[in-house]
């Protein structure tokens, strides 16, 4: 029989909340960490990230637990609200998947990944890419149309997300859960029938992006200056510190004004929408008889 040694995986990094859609909604973007998983004898240190991913697979999945050695190339930033850690999460949970001669599938390996990262809405779109809304442990996935463009503007600093959350009120008033629970039904009523114009105003949100202004003071200002270059809305990216904007025509204008009010050391990106989530891909294989 043939047994796969070793295989890269590629995972989309993911903006989440899109304001008022806490924990439950999220987009896949053209932005990628690939790692590539081996089967190895010697072991080497690793970060905490993977050997938590390992263990759990291991222990969900009753397989017999192998050596492995793991390389990653990272092109998300850390700490920026972009889903870098689900990225490892789900590349090694993928990984040793196929290594182990896939005891789970996609469905699974997304609900171990939402539970490692105490939160679903980043391990959604990585794993089925496109838009997607996280209901308990299942995914409702649509396609979005590359005529959408996003706009990253990411600040030269890092915040954790344990550290952002700890700053969110233990209670909010009926009407501010009310508009944000309001508008995160719009924001998915415009990705599931394309018509993205609707998306104008339905990304304020008074869940989250309020207290975390003071970690992030710019971002009422990064957001009003990327509505009037023409963005169809912006929002913290997850929990930050990148911005995100949503917009149809004129995204480097867009970024040129985000930059311009962020007035802090930053850098911008102009992507596209992944509808294809996290992709695996073996590199070799040996015979055994």
């Amino acid at each position: 029989m043939r047994s796969t040694q070793s295989v890269t995986v590629r995972v989309p990094a993911s903006t989440s909340n899109l304001g008022p859609g806490f924990d439950c909604l999220g987009i896949a973007l053209r932005l990628y960490n690939s790692v590539t998983i081996s089967r190895a004898t010697n072991l080497e240190h690793r970060e905490k990230i993977v050997t938590d991913a390992a263990d759990l697979f291991f222990k969900r999945t009753k397989r017999s637990r192998f050596g492995f050695s793991c390389s990653a190339r990272e092109r998300i930033p850390r700490s920026r609200g972009l889903g870098s850690s689900a990225t490892i999460r789900l590349a090694m949970l993928h990984g040793l998947n196929e290594l182990a001669a896939r005891p789970l599938d996609r469905l699974s390996i997304f609900q171990l990944c939402a539970e490692l990262e105490s939160h679903p809405d980043n391990a959604g779109p990585a794993s089925f890419g496109g838009f997607t809304v996280v209901h308990g442990e299942s995914v409702q996935r649509f396609e979005v149309s590359p005529r959408l463009k996003f706009v990253l503007l990411i600040p030269d600093f890092e915040i954790r997300t344990t550290a952002a959350r700890k700053i969110l009120p233990a209670k909010l008033s009926r009407g501010a859960a009310l508009e944000s629970s309001s508008n995160a039904c719009a924001i998915t009523a415009a990705f599931a029938s394309g018509n993205y114009e609707n998306l104008r105003g339905a990304f304020v949100d008074y869940f989250h992006q309020p207290f975390r202004t003071k970690l992030i003071p710019f971002l009422p200002l990064v957001i009003t200056a990327a509505e009037k270059a023409g963005a169809l809305g912006a929002f913290l990216s997850g929990s930050g510190s990148t911005i995100c904007a949503v917009t149809l025509r004129n995204a480097r204008g867009v970024g040129a004004a985000m930059k311009r009010a962020a007035k802090t050391s930053s850098r911008i990106i102009v992507t596209r929408a992944d509808n294809h989530g996290v992709q695996a891909r073996h590199l070799s294989h040996v015979t055994r008889h």
